[in-house]
């Protein structure tokens, strides 16, 4: 059974910096691309950042330049560098298929949390 675990979540302050981890257990990837998203209390979760398999990358609007995907498939984990960090990254980080398919189910996610 493969489960996708998310960590490295924290409190940091504006301006500073986090590295997210995704990794998972039991098997490998699948072939299609993963992605990150996040969840603010009362809003949606959306994407912020995608990689395919081989390396190609896609950010959403509000993270471009400042966060940075990337995955090591011989480890079976998918990383978010998330720099410049502002209070509206505020929120729980998930990762999981892009598009989501049903393959892996949402995890509880990691928390990061940015002060002002």
């Amino acid at each position: 059974q493969v489960q996708l675990v998310e960590s490295g979540g924290g409190l940091v302050q504006a301006g500073g910096s986090l590295r997210l981890s995704c990794a998972a257990s039991g098997s490998t990837f699948t072939d299609n691309s993963m992605g990150w998203y996040r969840q603010a209390p009362g809003k949606q979760r959306r994407m912020v950042a995608t990689v395919s398999k081989g390396g190609y990358t896609n950010y959403a609007d509000a993270v471009k330049g400042r966060f940075t995907i990337s995955r090591d498939n011989a480890k079976n984990t998918v990383y978010l560098q998330m720099n410049s960090l502002k209070p509206e990254d505020t929120a729980v980080y998930y990762c999981n298929e892009f598009p989501p398919t049903g393959y892996y189910s949402w995890g509880q996610g990691t928390q990061v949390t940015v002060s002002s």
